[in-house]
């Protein structure tokens, strides 16, 4: 179907691989050269190289296979005398982000993949964030809880980064992008907001317990300055786990405060106070030059496009690093809608877009100045060779719904639907 090349310490050479039927997408099949038996579950193939599943302290971070992707080949677009041709994609050009030399502008934004069982990354991360690691790339981690006295939410089975026991789970996944020579962000979040307002209904743990969870609640007055201290602990924690910074989670209501006690500038900085100051105390623990703010328009009314303006106008005093907005959905569907000009315009740091864009969008943004980097997610998510595929202008695999949130009903494998789409070449 499509060609992988790259190989590993334990001298299994993956040339070409196929997806078979929902229940068995996790087979790999034997072609031209040796891989291994297309009995063997992925699972088993990823021990061979990790060692156990369940012992991240086996995971061996130098192994080749971490560089089955090739670096962004700039050479091919010089001219002869060394010199830019005007058809490169804006989207694989150099970029300079504060401290940090990207080598192209295609962000891996953050997915929420739920295969971290019983909140710790398991070793079948290191390879799904390796997959997608490129020399000069910058790939932005699942949302990651902040504290273990969060309300239960709608996600079960997402990592966290608020114990000791986080850090060393997390420094394996980390070394592994390292070792490709990628930039790696970790996405903070605290779900006790009002992203779910309906009723959740129950869901089957990973081991086929089933697990009653509630709605997310707003975070108390008396609550707040707790979980302000638990970002600011946490993103401690993730620099001691070895990413390279931090990305709060400030989209999706998780943020703001819905309780607007004022009217115009001062009721807009009330309902900002909370964020500002979780902001504030992540940047006096590790830097402005490490922290980005992921935001969206919050809703689709004047008011609400004020505060997200107010927001991303107030992070120019704190010295953040990025700012990640989201483009806010159309007729109930994500697409392009080039509706953060103003943001972009507000805001003095790196801008990054995200939410729809395809290779075409992505690099329009780009060229026009709406964008310094774009951030793709389901693409990402089914191409782990995104960036090389635009490169080539490359066909995409198609992304496979059902394995979004762990590995679905029919398979017993994490590998299906996270690390076993094919590679272009």
């Amino acid at each position: 179907m499509v060609v992988v090349s790259g190989s590993c310490q334990t001298n299994i050479a993956v040339t070409s691989i196929s997806r078979v039927d929902h229940a068995q997408r996790h087979v790999w099949r034997k072609e031209r050269r040796h891989c291994f038996p297309a009995t063997c579950s992925f699972s088993i193939f990823l021990q061979s190289i990790f060692g156990h599943s369940h012992d991240r302290r086996k995971i061996n971070v130098s192994a080749p296979l971490l560089s089955l992707q090739r670096p962004i080949d700039l050479q091919r677009w010089l001219a002869p005398g060394g010199e830019m041709k005007s058809t490169i994609p804006q989207l694989l050009t150099p970029y300079k982000m504060g401290q940090f030399d990207l080598s192209h502008r295609v962000v891996l934004a953050p997915l929420t993949r739920q295969r971290s069982y019983g909140g710790m990354p398991q070793p079948h991360a290191a390879l799904y964030y390796a997959q997608r690691a490129t020399v000069g790339g910058f790939l932005i981690s699942e949302g990651t809880r902040v504290s273990a006295s969060e309300s239960p939410s709608s996600f079960t089975d997402v990592p966290g980064i608020w114990a000791p026991e986080h850090v060393e789970a997390w420094r394996p996944v980390v070394d592994a992008v390292h070792a490709k020579g990628a930039l790696f962000f970790c996405q903070l979040w605290h779900v006790a907001g009002h992203a779910v307002r309906q009723q959740v209904s129950p869901q089957m743990s990973f081991d086929g317990r089933r697990e009653e969870l509630t709605s997310p609640r707003t975070v108390a007055a008396e609550d707040a300055p707790g979980v302000v201290d638990g970002f600011r602990r946490a993103a401690r924690n993730a620099i001691d786990a070895g990413f390279d910074g931090v990305e709060i989670l400030g989209a999706n209501a998780y943020f703001v405060n819905d309780d607007d006690d004022g009217q115009g500038a001062n009721g807009l900085e009330s309902r900002c106070r909370f964020a500002l100051e979780v902001v504030d105390a992540v940047a006096r623990e590790v830097g402005g030059h490490r922290v980005g703010v992921r935001l969206d328009q919050f809703a689709a009314t004047p008011d609400e496009h004020a505060l997200a303006l107010h927001v991303v106008s107030r992070l120019n005093d704190r010295g953040v690093l990025y700012c990640h907005m989201i483009e806010p959905r159309v007729d109930g569907r994500r697409r392009v809608s080039r509706r953060l000009l103003p943001f972009r315009e507000a805001f003095g740091g790196t801008f990054i877009a995200s939410g729809g864009y395809g290779r075409e969008e992505g690099d329009a943004a780009v060229g026009e100045g709406y964008a310094d980097l774009v951030a793709y997610g389901r693409l990402f998510l089914a191409n782990p060779d995104l960036p090389r595929r635009f490169e080539l202008g490359a066909p995409l695999n198609e992304c496979d719904a059902a394995t979004f949130y762990g590995a679905g009903a029919a398979a017993a494998d994490p590998a299906v639907g996270y690390t076993d789409y094919p590679f272009f070449d």
